[in-house]
């Protein structure tokens, strides 16, 4: 079974949220699940796979200001600052080091919750340990 795992992060690359989807369904799922429970932030940074109308004009209404770049097939460009963009890696190092845990890596539990029960206390030990 494939699934895809969504990360919310602090501004020092933390996890505080985790939302997992089924590995063929789009981001816009996984971001409209997320959206009630993002925390008060200032910026919200995010890959081109979260490019959405509907999902900027949300994050707008909470006050928060997107940093996401448009996708190839726009065809009007978006404009997103790219120095801010740039520290989108830290949420690519919480990927890398759940990864560092065998279970989490060799994807061992085929059933989506066990695997989920196996992915939060790694993070929990991984990142916030450190």
């Amino acid at each position: 079974m494939n699934t895809r795992l969504h990360a919310v992060t602090d501004q020092n690359g933390r996890p505080l949220g985790f939302f997992m989807t089924a590995g063929q369904i789009s981001d816009y799922t996984g971001a409209s699940a997320l959206l009630d429970s993002l925390p008060i932030a200032q910026w919200l940074l995010a890959d081109r796979g979260y490019d959405a109308d509907w999902f900027r004009d949300a994050l707008e209404e909470k006050g928060i200001r997107p940093c996401i770049p448009g996708r190839r097939s726009r065809g009007k460009p978006v404009k997103y600052d790219r120095r801010k963009y740039k520290r989108r890696n830290r949420i690519e190092i919480i990927f890398g080091r759940l990864k560092d845990w065998r279970r989490v890596a060799t994807r061992y539990d085929r059933c989506p919750t066990v695997f989920f029960s196996a992915i939060c206390p790694a993070a929990r030990k991984s990142l916030w340990l450190v």
